[in-house]
């Protein structure tokens, strides 16, 4: 009957005790959202890193509860905006983000709708807003 208790009691203690997460904090960009519509009638990307930019994108109803105040000193955001698009189904992300010595390096990828996928005839405009978890220089691809 000891046997069964000490166990269950180590078990208890293992599962209780803390444990290593990785959350976005350790991860170098977290994607802040991602629209099909509400983007600018352009194709452009936008790095923000100064303070009174980034304060812009806490105005936005779908921005302000991800973003903190001390984001401002520690990160960067880029806007990657796909322009306009005469039917549903566009979508622009990130496919990868590499970090050197000296900058961050995002490798974007725009999506398009399959060519037998039925799609809605409405004018969109995909973005996609990332926070980048670094002050260095960064390049677009």
């Amino acid at each position: 009957m000891r046997k069964v208790i000490s166990v269950l009691v180590i078990f208890v203690l293992i599962s209780c005790g803390a444990s290593k997460t990785t959350g976005s904090s350790t991860a170098l960009y977290e994607i802040l959202t991602e629209q099909s519509s509400g983007g600018g009638n352009i194709r452009f990307f936008e790095i923000l890193t100064e303070p009174n930019e980034i304060k812009m994108l806490q105005n936005d109803p779908l921005l302000a509860h991800k973003m903190k105040d001390t984001d401002i000193d520690n990160s960067n955001y880029v806007i990657l905006n796909m322009g306009e698009k005469n039917t549903s189904g566009y979508s622009i992300g990130v496919e990868k983000v590499e970090e050197t010595d000296k900058n961050i390096i995002i490798t974007v990828k725009e999506n398009s709708p399959a060519k037998d996928a039925m799609t809605m005839q409405v004018i969109s405009y995909p973005y996609t807003v990332v926070k980048i978890h670094s002050k260095k220089e960064i390049i677009i691809k």
